[in-house]
Formats: structure tokens, C-alpha cells, sequence
């Protein structure tokens, strides 16, 4: 598990983080908002620890800038004890959960795996960035919204999410989804593949063409 603690003061966050090593809990640190914000968009957290008073920009505005980006990340507020209004205007800009200085480190590990097992996806899961593909129920989501797909963009998607980061070709495709006595062609292989770009356009991952060869689905830089 790999978590993004944001927390400029140098003593406390260099603290932090040896106690959360300690715990096989991966740690990324930023020291300022503005900082946080850009790891935040290109990188995926099991868990966002974020202090309210940051520089740069503060703790609300990256809560509230993630949380418009429709990522459902869990995010643990370090907030003041006497911040009582800074930690509802937390709550209501998205955060999870809150945890009042000065803490107890074994307090925030647990915070942050019960965080982290909330958000888990489903045993089974098929994930590529922001896309979570729940093979058992059958549902799809990118991030905390509901994905519509046809039982042939289902078909086809989950055929690329097994094969992510290799090549495959539209024959490849036909064959493993094709049921028994049904007429699937190569350009009807071409048309689903446009319909899901369009439908994972904020997903955080891409269906490349590989020209002569196939389609790609890899997770965006």
C-alpha cells in the first residue's frame, strides 16, 4: 500500500514517515499543496494524508480541487484541536475522515488502513487508473461514477483490461468474445473500441491503435 502524506513541517512528516515504513505502508511526501495537487493528478494513492495548513495552496483547496476531478481517493485530515470549523469545512469539501494534533501514531495507521479497505476494489477487480471493472456484479465505474457499457463494450473492455500493456489484435478480440453461431466482425471490433474511448475519456486510461498490429490499453502518463 502506497500513500501520498502532505505535511510541510520537515520534522513531523520525516517522523511520520519512518513510523509508516515501519508498518510496510509505502509513503510519497510533499511539503506543500501545489505540490500535492500534481502528484494527486498523476499518481494513485491508496490514501491522501493531508495537513489543512499548507503553503502554496491549503489543504481545502487541494481536497476540493481532487474531489472535482471526481476522484473517490480516501483522504485523512491532520487538522489543529481547537480547528473545530476547519474540520466540518474539511468534511463537506470531501474529505474522510479527520485526526486531531498531537496524535498517536498507531491511531493513524489504523485510520489509514481501515481508509484503505474501504475504498479497496471488489476481490476480482479488473483496475486500470480510474477504471474499475467489478467482473462478479458486473458493474463498472470510473471512480465513484457509474459506467454504462453494452454487453459487447463489456465484452470487449474486460478483454483488454485482462491484456493490459500488450498488444492485441481485432482477431484476437473477435475470437475470445465471440459466442457460438454469433456474426461478430473485425469493423464491428473497430466501432466498440471508438464507443469506450468516448466513454473512458476521464478515466486515466487510454485504447491506443497500433498500426498492422492491434489496440493497446495502457494507464495515461
Amino acid at each position: 500500500m502506497q500513500i501520498l502524506l502532505i505535511e510541510d513541517d520537515a520534522v513531523l512528516a520525516d517522523g511520520l514517515c519512518r513510523v509508516l515504513q515501519s508498518q510496510g505502508i509505502q509513503v510519497e511526501l510533499a511539503h506543500d499543496g501545489l505540490r500535492a495537487d500534481q502528484l494527486l493528478q498523476s499518481g494513485s494513492y491508496a490514501v491522501a494524508v493531508l495537513d489543512i495548513g499548507l503553503p502554496g495552496i491549503d489543504g481545502f483547496e487541494v481536497v476540493r480541487r481532487l474531489r472535482a476531478r471526481g476522484s473517490p481517493m480516501p483522504v485523512l485530515l491532520l487538522t489543529a484541536r481547537d480547528a473545530v470549523e476547519d474540520r466540518v469545512k474539511g468534511l463537506e469539501l470531501g474529505a474522510d475522515d479527520f485526526l486531531v494534533k498531537p496524535f498517536a501514531t498507531p491511531e493513524l495507521v489504523a485510520r489509514i488502513r481501515a481508509l484503505a479497505r474501504r475504498n479497496a476494489p471488489p476481490s476480482g477487480a479488473l483496475v486500470a487508473g480510474r477504471l474499475t471493472l467489478d467482473v462478479a456484479a458486473r458493474r463498472a465505474r470510473v471512480g465513484d461514477k457509474a459506467l454504462d457499457l453494452s454487453v459487447r463494450e463489456w465484452a470487449v473492455l474486460e478483454y483488454l483490461l485482462q491484456h493490459s500493456g500488450r498488444v492485441v489484435s481485432k482477431q484476437q478480440i473477435v475470437d475470445a468474445i465471440q459466442p457460438w453461431g454469433d456474426d461478430l466482425t473485425l469493423n464491428a471490433v473497430e466501432v466498440y473500441v471508438s464507443r469506450l474511448r468516448a466513454k473512458l475519456e476521464d478515466a486515466g486510461v487510454a485504447i491506443r491503435t497500433i498500426r498492422g498490429f492491434g489496440y493497446l490499453l495502457e494507464t495515461d502518463a
